[in-house]
């Protein structure tokens, strides 16, 4: 089916308004991409982020539009939506002139394209992060972290998380119990599995990450003996940091971002023996010295910081 790809320029702030007048005319599935709503959006969710790339923050400077879809025979249609933008300017000067643009798409299979972004990862020297349909017929030495990556909550991508993994490649895990705070996907505990751990506890506040953990672990033949997945704040909850503390844990793992971590630490030496290995990362390097900071103040010693571009990941113990 061929399609028309249909953009309605707008003034900055207004697009939430006019995509709501189109749906009202009958027009749905639209996208917005409007520069002063995403930026209230990150100030208004400031805590789970320290950090926007610079080339995302760039490609929406000015931008404000709304993009549609209809197919390119659907000439009713076209008319249909030319007449309401018209009226809208009518009614809502404030709105501006809402120029439109029509172009042909080339033929997509939809059901289908978005797997192109997410080709097999390689990590380190060991680890590779797979999505699940390319994970049967994925042949190489590399020992397999499967994922699906439709599900978001980490696809192996980010600096933060490969740093974690390369540090865990280093280390000898086998028959290990592992912790892994803010485990989102689960990807670094099933990395942490695939590298001789005999058992991982996965916790994220988000109770969504809790199952599709527990999925992401089955991809991987992993059953709930060798994985768990918990919901819950540790810092918050006293029954969940009682049942995490009655295990005994060879390796924590902390990806997030540094307030968090900052936050966490009062609470981390409690699961930590004398020979345990902390490994934090999500850190920005213009927050390394804080986290360092709440490390110490925790009586935590940092015994390694890993750098890849403006991230910073630690390996750290009991003092």
């Amino acid at each position: 089916m061929d399609w028309l790809e249909i953009t309605i320029e707008t003034l900055p702030g207004t697009a939430e308004d006019v995509a709501a007048a189109l749906t009202a005319g009958g027009f749905s599935d639209l996208v917005m991409e409007d520069q002063e709503e995403f930026q209230d959006f990150l100030e208004q969710n400031r805590a789970y982020w320290d950090y926007i790339d610079e080339s995302l923050e760039q490609k929406l400077q000015g931008l404000s539009h709304i993009k549609l879809y209809l197919e390119q025979q659907d000439q009713a249609g076209l008319t249909r939506l030319g007449t309401l933008l018209e009226t809208l300017r009518g009614k809502n000067p404030q709105w501006g002139a809402l120029p439109m643009k029509a172009e042909a798409m080339a033929p997509v299979d939809w059901e289908e394209s978005w797997k192109d972004n997410y080709p097999p990862q390689e990590v380190g020297e060991k680890l590779v992060v797979l999505p699940y349909w390319l994970a049967e017929g994925y042949a190489d030495h590399r020992l397999p972290v499967i994922l699906d990556p439709g599900l978001t909550f980490g696809t192996g991508a980010h600096p933060s998380t490969q740093m974690v993994m390369e540090f865990m490649e280093q280390m000898d895990l086998t028959g290990c119990e592992c912790l892994d705070l803010g485990s989102g996907s689960g990807i670094l505990s099933i990395a942490a599995l695939r590298l001789g751990a005999a058992h991982a506890t996965g916790v994220d506040i988000d109770p969504k990450a809790e199952d599709i953990a527990r999925e992401n672990a089955a991809y991987n033949g992993f059953t709930e003996s060798e994985f768990t997945a918990l919901t819950g704040n540790v810092t918050a909850d006293r029954g969940l940091m009682e049942k995490l503390q009655k295990s005994q844990y060879r390796l924590v793992l902390v990806n997030i971002v540094a307030d968090v971590i900052i936050a966490l630490a009062p609470v981390l030496p409690r699961f930590l023996q004398e020979d345990s290995v902390l490994l934090l990362s999500g850190i920005l390097d213009t927050r390394l010295e804080d986290v360092k900071a709440a490390l110490d103040r925790a009586g935590l010693e940092v015994l390694q910081v890993a750098q890849k571009e403006d991230w910073r990941s630690i390996r750290a113990k009991r003092r």
